[in-house]
């Protein structure tokens, strides 16, 4: 990858909880590629993780904020400004969390109260990032905000229950936001559907470990690491992909574009 290509910019990361995290990951490539950013977390999440180790590795700050209470994120603004010394040229939303998954309920039993909660903080959230964003003219022009998805926003995956709707939820606020803001200042707005990627959030989905393997039997360049995803979430920060909005973008080695592959039909021939 070039050198640089996020040098004078500056944003913010939200999300990044231990070395596994895609955000933890990106945070390492954004200051590899010249961009300044501070990190943020809800406050039970920071206790769980290490982001106190990421921010002295990067030189930055961590500043929390629940992303679910629009008072913490225009804190949480505030003092990005002050701290990066101007408006954010990036913003990456890395939130998910189902009460419903982690207490193992189906999907035909789902809790409302808790799938209430789901679609807050893993959707409903990035648009209050975006709109106290509009609201506090906090968004550079031609800035870039990223949120990470799913396929299972598309398809069916029964063990993701109500994250799948959060996932399309998700999607759907990164079209409706980014025609939006787009014409209010060139900002884009896009969604990633990584791959199952074995971060501390993936890994507590049942089955994920099946799964991962499918995919990975599956896809035709194989499962699409945190890394790599890092890397790609640094190209869509950067000027390189201006014109690209309102887009969910398939980070999946091709999984979502195959329909059958030889090493799976291998698998049931005999069946």
């Amino acid at each position: 990858m070039p050198e640089n290509l996020l040098k004078g910019k500056v944003g913010i990361i939200t999300g990044a909880l231990d070395e596994n995290s895609i955000a933890w990951k990106t945070a390492l490539k954004v200051k590899e590629q010249g961009g300044r950013f501070v990190l943020t977390n809800a406050p039970i999440a920071m206790r769980m993780g290490a982001i106190k180790e990421l921010a002295e590795a990067c030189d930055t700050i961590v500043i929390p904020a629940d992303a679910t209470v629009v008072e913490d994120i225009e804190k949480l603004y505030a003092e990005a400004k002050e701290f990066l010394g101007g408006n954010f040229d990036f913003l990456l939303h890395s939130i998910g969390m189902s009460p419903n998954i982690r207490k193992g309920k189906a999907y035909g039993d789902l809790n409302y109260d808790w799938a209430m909660k789901s679609y807050d903080v893993s959707a409903i959230s990035f648009h209050k990032m975006m709109q106290v964003a509009e609201k506090t003219d906090a968004m550079n022009e031609w800035g870039s905000i990223v949120g990470l998805s799913y396929i299972a926003a598309q398809r069916v995956f029964p063990f993701y229950t109500d994250m799948a709707d959060a996932k399309a939820l998700l999607e759907s606020i990164a079209r409706g936001y980014g025609y939006r803001y787009g014409k209010l200042k060139k900002v884009r707005v896009n969604t990633i559907s990584q791959s199952p990627t074995k971060t501390t959030a993936g890994s507590g989905i049942g089955g994920f470990d099946s799964f991962y393997n499918f995919a990975e039997a599956l896809s035709p360049l194989g499962n699409a690491s945190a890394e790599a995803c890092a890397d790609y979430i640094v190209t869509m920060f950067s000027d390189l992909t201006r014109m690209v909005t309102m887009q969910n973008l398939f980070h999946d080695g091709g999984y979502s574009f195959t329909g059958i592959s030889e090493d799976i039909m291998e698998r049931f021939k005999d069946l």
